[in-house]
C-alpha cells in the first residue's frame, strides 16, 4: 500500500560550484537544507512546464498519479480476453499476489514515467513488456 508522502530517492550529480552556491543558499536560510532547494527548483521547473505536461498526457493517453493493478482486477481482464496497454505519469502498482503468469496474460504493454513497483518475479517476467 503507498503511503501519503512517500517519495522516490534519485541521485544526481552536481558541480561543486553548484553545490557550494546551494549550500550558501541553505546557510543563509533561505532553504532548510540541499533537499529543500532541489524539491523547491523542481516544483518550479514543472509549474513552468505545466501546460505541456498536461497536453502531453492528454495526447499520450498516460494515467496521471496512481495506478494500482490488484490480482482481482487482472483476473477480470483474464476474462474478457483483453490485454491492458498500461500508461501512467507517475506510480504504477501491480500487486504482491500477482502471480508472473497472470502478468503476462493480462498486460501486453507498460510505460511508466514515474516508477513501477511490482515483485521482481513479475517485473523479470514483463522486462520484455516494459517500455
Amino acid at each position: 500500500m503507498v503511503k501519503a508522502g512517500e517519495t522516490e530517492k534519485i541521485t544526481i550529480n552536481l558541480g561543486f560550484v553548484d553545490l557550494g552556491q546551494i549550500d550558501l543558499l541553505v546557510q543563509e536560510g533561505f532553504y532548510s537544507n540541499r533537499t529543500d532547494f532541489i524539491r523547491t527548483a523542481i516544483r518550479n521547473q514543472l509549474a513552468i512546464h505545466a501546460k505541456t505536461i498536461e497536453q502531453t498526457v492528454a495526447r499520450k493517453t498516460l494515467v496521471l498519479g496512481l495506478q494500482h493493478y490488484t490480482r482481482q482486477d487482472l483476473e477480470a481482464v483474464r476474462a474478457t480476453g483483453q490485454k491492458l496497454q498500461i500508461k501512467v505519469l507517475g506510480l504504477a502498482i501491480v500487486a504482491d499476489d500477482v502471480s508472473p503468469e497472470l502478468a503476462l496474460a493480462t498486460i501486453d504493454s507498460l510505460v511508466v514515467l514515474g516508477a513501477f513497483r511490482a515483485s521482481a518475479e513479475v517485473k523479470a517476467a514483463l522486462a520484455d513488456r516494459i517500455h
